[in-house]
């Protein structure tokens, strides 16, 4: 049994114009199935996609504070041409630069998007070469020797190195973003916009899932969702993430 990553969930005051900016930022198409707004590939919605890390924008009543999210994405380039003409389109349709203490001495560029959540575009790197236009969901934790372990145990996602400052994971498959695990200063202090959503696959008993999570070290998680088909959890560093329904 294992469960896999299908969909970044970010919450936003306009799910519509949210999901219409990563749409835009990606190259992907917007979709609104329903209260949420789901972006994935262009060519009609298939959900999960069998390769790529979908987002779905949620609508919540409260704005962003000024705490930086702990998860947020990478995007992808495939040269310093590409990066520049990336971050110029993405400030055309309503990112801003943000300063996450990164200094002036990096070769990616920092923004947030038009309700604030941060992301990074980075310079050309080999290693992305084939992940689409999300190179990597980066979480910033306190022991990623420790996330490697639990995600590594709660996922079908592949551990590919783990050091004292780094973890990084990814689909055996192949192709799609990497989960990279960051060593940052300080703990997680408030609840996060943005979070990753899990699926287990078909003929897989979910209620059994969540038990194994739990076994592992997740926590339940009470953000007032009520009686909702999927369930919230939270890892062993506090870090939030749903456990979907089987459509």
């Amino acid at each position: 049994m294992a469960l896999r990553p299908v969909q970044v969930n970010i919450k936003a005051l306009d799910h519509s114009a949210v999901g219409r900016f990563w749409a835009e930022a990606l190259g992907w198409s917007d979709y609104s199935p329903g209260v949420t707004t789901y972006v994935g590939p262009a060519g009609g919605p298939v959900w999960p996609d069998p390769v790529v890390v979908g987002i779905d924008v949620v609508p919540v009543p409260g704005p962003k504070t000024a705490t930086k999210n702990r998860l947020h994405l990478d995007l992808a380039t495939n040269s310093p041409a590409h990066q520049a003409e990336l971050v110029a389109r993405l400030r055309s349709l309503g990112a801003t630069p943000a300063d996450v203490g990164q200094g002036d001495d990096v070769p990616w560029t920092v923004l947030a998007d038009p309700e604030g959540n941060e992301f990074c575009v980075l310079e050309p790197r080999e290693v992305y070469r084939d992940t689409g236009p999300i190179a990597a969901v980066v979480v910033d934790c306190e022991d990623p020797r420790a996330m490697a372990r639990f995600w590594g145990e709660a996922t079908d996602w592949t551990v590919r190195e783990v050091t004292e400052d780094q973890a990084v994971l990814r689909s055996a498959r192949g192709g799609g973003p990497y989960l990279e695990f960051l060593r940052t200063p300080g703990g997680k202090t408030v609840p996060d916009r943005v979070h990753l959503d899990l699926l287990p696959y078909p003929g897989d008993d979910k209620a059994a899932e969540v038990a194994r999570l739990r076994a592992l070290g997740a926590t339940d998680l009470d953000i007032g969702q009520g009686d909702v088909p999927w369930t919230c959890l939270a890892d062993p560093e506090g870090h939030e993430f749903c456990v979907l329904a089987l459509p």
